[in-house]
């Protein structure tokens, strides 16, 4: 039997003015230049076209860019390329509040929960790679900046169906229905996101941005890499810091 589906307008809702939050991305994927080259839709266009002629990737690289209204792109911002990344390249094989058929912008309170949440779902792809001894991964630090309000289901212990550590099903139903609602400009002005409690770090907080609409900024931070030891993450290193 199919879960039912919840009622979202029963939800508390927090606005979090200028909140604080952290990120980490692979390494080894390179920043989407032109997302940060413009100022507005006009300017991509305009650049899309030129650069077009002369890089055969450039599509490739930019991601489905469709995916984002062009009303929620937040054009001009520092770090659009990173606000963008996760809803023009969907990770196919979902995350908690999403099946893979649209992106999430994952963020948390602190650099440490961020980095527990990461640890965790790099460690499972670890191990499932067989006869894997030892690797090694650098992830990038990003400090972000937003303003939204968000369905809070904190705390956990009210909504555990939401914060199950590794069935996603009734999460994931309820990011499907809350993007679904973004649609709409007045659902819009009533929630952006979700605000949850983190399962990899105790007494921690995480935010699920469903729009990038909202964020006013990213920068990076730092660059930290996770040791693999043929069974686990056994080390994090901090290996470089940004000024």
């Amino acid at each position: 039997m199919g879960l039912s589906e919840p009622d979202t307008d029963a939800l508390p809702r927090t606005t979090l003015h200028g909140q604080t939050a952290y990120r980490l991305v692979n390494g080894k994927y390179p920043p989407i230049a032109i997302f940060d080259d413009v100022a507005d839709q006009t300017d991509f266009d305009s650049l899309f076209a030129v650069q077009a002629l002369t890089n055969a990737r450039l599509q490739n690289d930019i991601g489905e860019l469709n995916r984002v209204p062009p009303d929620q792109r937040p054009w001009g911002i520092p770090g659009c390329n990173y606000a963008l990344g996760p809803f023009v390249h969907v990770n196919p094989e979902g995350s908690r509040f999403s099946a893979g058929h649209y992106g999430v912008f994952y963020c948390a309170d602190r650099m440490a929960t961020a980095i527990a949440e990461t640890r965790y779902h790099q460690q499972r792809y670890f191990q499932q790679v067989d006869g894997l001894k030892y690797d090694r991964i650098v992830m990038r630090g990003l400090k972000v900046h937003f303003t939204a309000t968000l369905i809070d289901i904190t705390p956990a212990s009210n909504h555990p169906h939401w914060h199950a550590p590794h069935d996603y099903t009734a999460a994931q139903q309820l990011g499907q229905q809350l993007g679904q609602q973004l649609r709409d400009q007045q659902h819009r002005e009533q929630h952006n996101g979700i605000h949850y409690e983190s399962v990899r770090s105790a007494g921690s907080h995480c935010y699920a941005l469903l729009t990038p609409q909202f964020i006013t900024s990213i920068t990076p931070s730092a660059h930290y890499e996770y040791i693999w030891d043929g069974e686990k993450i056994a080390h994090t290193l901090t290996i470089r810091r940004l000024s």
